[in-house]
């Protein structure tokens, strides 16, 4: 139901969100990338392709992947890069094969159940010292449908357990939007490695 929402909303989504400023995150797994640039970079929810076009124009090698169809055709319109189409509940990644992973506003839509299986696989996925970039909104650890779409939204702690327990080490976390007092900062970022 979720994949199917975003496909029927499609273009609405890519005309509400194509500007929305994320260099605070996409800076934020930049910078702890250790590998020698370009970096090949799994965008992960990679939507209709925004991202993508950011780490393509900054001179990486961006991959895309999301469930929706119409988002992956959008993706590969807007960005000419490479896009798979995968479930998150059915992926299907190369091991040892990204510098950084960027899942931005995408991981709080697998059930909690399932989290830690998907985040041993982007675990996988990466290289060996990789870095993986989230942003999920925070909540009191529940997880429900609102409307169509399903979401798991957790706190810190919680969601510090689900990373360490995939095998990374934390980095750093903030808070979003900046310059908010954190009552008014609904988003949870942070960035974790794979160790060497």
């Amino acid at each position: 139901m979720t994949v199917a929402h975003y496909h029927r909303a499609a273009r609405d989504f890519w005309e509400g969100t194509k500007d929305h400023d994320v260099r605070q995150n996409v800076d934020a797994l930049l910078r702890h990338v250790r590998a020698s640039a370009p970096f090949d970079i799994l965008d992960v929810g990679c939507g209709p392709g925004r991202d993508l076009m950011t780490f393509r124009d900054l001179g990486h090698r961006p991959v895309g992947l999301d469930a929706c169809a119409a988002f992956v055709a959008m993706a590969r319109a807007n960005s000419d890069c490479e896009v798979w189409q995968q479930d998150l509940l059915a992926l299907d990644l190369p091991d040892a094969r990204f510098d950084g992973v960027f899942a931005n506003a995408v991981l709080f839509h697998v059930p909690s159940q399932e989290l830690p299986r998907v985040l041993e696989q982007l675990h996988r996925a990466l290289k060996p010292d990789g870095a993986l970039f989230c942003s999920n909104p925070r909540g009191p650890d529940s997880e429900h449908w609102n409307g169509d779409r399903y979401g798991c939204y957790l706190s810190l702690a919680t969601w510090r357990d689900y990373a360490t327990q995939a095998g990374f080490e934390e980095l750093e976390h903030f808070y979003r939007p900046e310059g908010r007092p954190q009552a008014e900062q609904p988003w949870l970022a942070s960035v974790w490695r794979k160790p060497a």
